[in-house]
């Protein structure tokens, strides 16, 4: 049985004003709707999709699951021509295929190099970005990253999080999104940013006994709708058609706080990088002790982060 959700409140027509005021500092998933995304949600079929880039080369994933599981990596990266990948992502059984007729297709784009540029839609389709007019509701230096991704119908992305900002521009197809809010990280058994719990519908409880604590926050997106999900907000996508999507990566904290190492948008603040550095070394220091020692001032460390660093006034 899937867990009772809580829906993510809905939108219509919103201005950047109203944005800014009413929703953004309010830190909560919201679905806006009716906004202006340029052609690109009429133009965007699969005949014109597969023309408009021509028969440049794409990295891709592929998985013989629906399930993909970023920790286990069940899935494999292959290149293809950006034309051929389109059809491919479009057709339900595959006449050529990598690893199974029913293999599910999944491309998130990349800088040049992937190690050291951000996805830009402007500079690696610049062909569909003359189609799509990105909602420009934060300030032009505040922009990190525009990620086009497209995937097979049935195809299920890990939960994880990001550490910017993002709009989720659903621009053709239907998705399924699950939400999760930070402070339910303990309930969500984190390897790094991602949850080992890959089935939320299903979840193995045995497994993962706290995870029915987690609340649960779900919205179903339509061509044209536009999910603002706050960074540290944990995600889980399921495209429940063949679909194309774009996200708007965008810095809300000040510049200096980010990695300037990452091209993608998930590496931890170096603050808190650092800070879970010296808890580690804290935590080893604590070794040298027996271990009922060790567990008493582990426990005031325990309060004294709470009474420090946690906020009281979660609603």
């Amino acid at each position: 049985a899937a867990m009772a959700a809580v829906a993510v409140q809905r939108v219509e027509g919103v201005t950047r004003e109203r944005f800014l005021r009413d929703i953004y500092p309010r830190r909560k998933p919201v679905v806006l709707k009716g906004m202006e995304l340029g052609t690109c949600t009429t133009k965007w079929t699969v005949d014109y999709l597969s023309q408009a880039e021509g028969s440049k080369e794409v990295k891709i994933h592929v998985s013989a699951v629906p399930q993909m599981d970023f920790l286990s990596k069940n899935f494999v990266y292959r290149t293809l021509p950006f034309d051929a990948f389109v059809r491919r992502a479009a057709e339900v059984k595959h006449k050529e295929y990598f690893l199974s007729e029913d293999e599910k297709y999944y491309l998130r784009s990349v800088g040049e190099d992937a190690r050291k540029d951000i996805a830009d839609i402007r500079k690696q389709f610049p062909v569909l970005a003359e189609d799509v007019q990105i909602p420009e509701y934060f300030e032009k230096e505040q922009f990190f990253s525009s990620v086009f991704r497209i995937s097979s119908a049935g195809l299920q992305l890990w939960t994880h999080y990001d550490v910017m900002d993002n709009f989720l521009i659903q621009v053709t197809g239907k998705k399924r999104v699950v939400l999760y809010s930070p402070q339910d990280a303990p309930y969500l058994y984190l390897s790094g940013t991602k949850s080992e719990v890959l089935d939320v519908d299903n979840p193995d409880l045995e497994k993962y006994p706290l995870f029915v604590k987690a609340k649960r926050y779900q919205c179903f997106l339509e061509a044209g709708d536009v999910l603002f999900i706050p960074a540290l907000w944990f995600h889980n996508v399921i495209s429940e058609e063949f679909g194309v999507a774009l996200n708007v990566f965008w810095k809300h904290l000040p510049a200096e706080s980010y990695d300037k190492t990452d091209t993608y948008g998930n590496k931890d603040p170096t603050a808190a990088s650092r800070a879970l550095q010296i808890l580690d070394r804290a935590l080893k220091t604590l070794e040298e002790l027996p271990e009922e020692y060790r567990d008493f001032y582990a426990r005031r460390m325990v309060l004294r982060i709470q009474q420090k660093a946690y906020r009281d006034d979660y609603g």
